[in-house]
């Protein structure tokens, strides 16, 4: 996952989540991975963007709907990292769903 996700004409949605993380890996690397390539293959994925420094992280994917957000959240292996992330990785996070009505796009 690197670069700028190639989305569609608006409108779609936003998933942005913004996080802080405990100390240590403890599998949070390989879990994100893993999290990004199922996510990939859901209905309506249309795209992530994720930078992380040693203060914040924050991953914004894209979807094609409400129902397919709902889809992903309750994926089991979603899920499974989810309760990961409540108990060991995150000192806290937050969530937000946004409708994306316009987007611009620049490149040299």
């Amino acid at each position: 996952m690197s670069g700028i996700a190639n989305t569609p004409e608006p409108p779609y949605y936003a998933v942005i989540f913004a996080s802080k993380r405990t100390e240590g890996d403890r599998g949070y690397g390989r879990m994100a991975d893993k999290m990004v390539e199922l996510a990939s293959q859901q209905k309506g994925f249309l795209g992530v963007e994720s930078a992380r420094d040693e203060q914040l992280g924050i991953t914004v994917s894209y979807w094609d709907t409400l129902e397919s957000i709902k889809e992903w959240k309750e994926n089991a292996a979603h899920k499974v990292a989810q309760g990961k992330g409540r108990r060991e990785w995150y000192k806290n996070f937050s969530l937000r769903v946004c409708r994306v009505e316009r987007h611009s796009f620049f490149e040299m």
